[in-house]
């Protein structure tokens, strides 16, 4: 067996914490982008702007039909360059105020704002995508200095849900909770493949939050979870934990990211228990732990004082095929 030193060092070749985080973000670097036929995204973005204050000018106005799972390559095109004239350059993030459609062809729509349409960022089959430049970067700019917006859904399974979403990253701010991270070994061998990080992990980052591995497909009645990862098609008893404000949750599987449902839990059940945030993919990943959250990034991240969407994003190196759902600036940890 590898001693631990040498496996920290191993693994810390593959991908290296940080030092360096910025306090959360301004509600002039936020655009919401608001669908004029969803009645219900009007009114998301209506809640959105007053809880957060976001500029009026930050407010953008698109026009396609509600209810699609997907969007076809050549009408994003349009919608895109819609958004891109109407963007403010103080502009860095975009939050998509509706639940449908979530994804662009082979894209996952939040990929597909973020970077503009791009097939490099999919993939056929079992094969890598082009990476994210923000991957793990420093960047507090990253439209200014990336050329890209990263961008998340304002999404929920009910308007209610949504709204509940929004208030608790709004409580999330400066909170800095006793927290627990719960890093979840399961029997799936397939979508367990994050957990040979849990060791290291645990090791480099317990000092930051309280750091559980449990060697179980279920976790029940905790109350002070910020962080779940686990791997499963569908995970039972979530709703059974109390998520704190802020709190991010995801499963690796192959479709957690198709917010209608299908064979496989949607990420929405997440927020729906509480949650803040959630990730998935909208198409066949395969697995690759590389399309999907790296927990010690985003850990490390988050509890160092950056934003919501800075730390998760920041965590996934192949997002092209991945959804982003969550508040964007709930900031627990944000330095005062």
């Amino acid at each position: 067996m590898m001693h631990l030193s040498k496996m920290i060092t191993v693994i810390l070749l593959s991908f290296s914490f940080v030092s360096l985080a910025s306090a959360k973000i301004t509600a002039q670097q936020v655009a919401i982008v608001v669908n004029s036929e969803d009645a219900d995204s009007q009114l998301i973005a209506d809640y959105y702007q007053k809880k957060r204050g976001i500029p009026q000018q930050n407010i953008i106005k698109i026009s396609m039909p509600a209810g699609q799972n997907s969007l076809a390559e050549d009408k994003f095109a349009e919608i895109y360059q819609q958004v891109s004239e109407q963007t403010p350059d103080s502009v860095q993030y975009y939050a998509l105020a509706w639940s449908k459609p979530f994804k662009v062809a082979c894209m996952s729509i939040t990929s597909a704002f973020a970077f503009g349409f791009d097939r490099s960022f999919c993939a056929k089959g079992c094969k890598p995508t082009r990476m994210s430049r923000y991957y793990n970067s420093d960047s507090t700019l990253p439209s200014e200095e990336l050329l890209i917006r990263p961008t998340m859904m304002l999404a929920g399974s009910s308007l209610q849900q949504v709204y509940g979403m929004i208030d608790r990253g709004v409580a999330a701010d400066g909170s800095h909770p006793q927290a627990t991270a719960y890093l979840m070994n399961t029997s799936d061998k397939a979508r367990n493949v994050r957990s040979r990080r849990y060791p290291v992990i645990k090791e480099l980052l317990s000092e930051q939050i309280n750091i559980e591995q449990v060697d179980a497909d279920v976790l029940q009645d905790k109350d002070d979870v910020m962080f779940y990862f686990t791997g499963l098609k569908k995970v039972r008893a979530i709703e059974s934990n109390r998520y704190l404000p802020g709190a991010i949750a995801d499963h690796l599987t192959s479709s957690g990211g198709n917010l209608s449902g299908w064979k496989q839990m949607s990420l929405l059940r997440w927020l729906d228990a509480g949650a803040n945030a959630s990730y998935g993919t909208v198409v066949e990943p395969c697995a690759f732990t590389q399309k999907f959250t790296n927990t010690g990034i985003v850990i490390e991240r988050y509890t160092k004082g950056e934003s919501l969407i800075e730390a998760y994003w920041k965590s996934v190196a192949l997002p092209g095929q991945g959804l982003f759902v969550c508040e964007p600036m709930a900031s627990p940890y944000a330095i005062q």
